[in-house]
């Protein structure tokens, strides 16, 4: 198997990118870039620590990541599963990239940036819904925002609904949890509880 090792070597295969793939990143949140992050209801976050590499689902309603200025976003951290394994590697490194996604549009908007976790008590309440505020927020300063062009989510048909999955085709969490502990935990009550569960933990 022929390696790539080298920047030089990948050059050569690629070449030298054009200049609207320059010219769309800024160093700063701009008004067309918060727009999207307005509509989002959806971004991946990527987190780097000690252990290795983690990148996170985070959703909930649209612009549910608030931007505070020009440099600065606010991502509220919902309730989970309390692995945070995000949060224990921005207390370590705090570098994260963010990827959101809009549905039914082809572009993704990608942020690099470093975060801090803030508990602050004012913060928090300004995330409540249903009266419920998350235990921390992420503070991400702004290194670059830019867009990320629809070849991939239009190769890959992500809004059609023609593609989607059958979830019944799928593994259950369930069946996953009680293949992995030999039975010990999950199962099918696993995922009978599941939806009672997630309703009274969904903020």
């Amino acid at each position: 198997m022929s390696i790539v090792r080298t920047a030089e070597e990948l050059e050569a295969i690629y070449g030298v990118p054009g200049k609207p793939s320059l010219v769309k990143v800024a160093p700063r949140m701009t008004a067309e870039y918060a727009r999207i992050i307005a509509a989002s209801p959806f971004c991946a976050l990527a987190t780097v620590g000690p252990e290795g590499l983690d990148c996170s689902p985070r959703g909930d309603v649209k612009g549910f990541v608030r931007v505070r200025d020009e440099r600065t976003l606010l991502l509220p951290d919902r309730r989970g599963n309390n692995r945070i394994d995000s949060l224990r590697n921005i207390v370590r490194d705090p570098r994260v990239a963010l990827m959101f996604l809009v549905p039914g549009s082809g572009n993704a908007l990608r942020v690099n940036g470093r975060a801090q976790i803030s508990a602050e008590p004012d913060l928090l309440e300004s995330f409540s819904v249903n009266g419920k505020a998350p235990r921390s927020v992420m503070v991400i300063a702004i290194d670059e925002v830019y867009f990320q062009c629809a070849r991939a989510i239009v190769r890959s048909g992500l809004w059609d609904p023609e593609n989607h999955v059958d979830p019944k085709a799928l593994p259950t969490p369930g069946e996953i949890l009680a293949a992995m502990s030999e039975g010990e935990v999950g199962g099918k009550p696993y995922d009978e509880a599941w939806q009672g569960r997630a309703e009274k933990t969904m903020w």
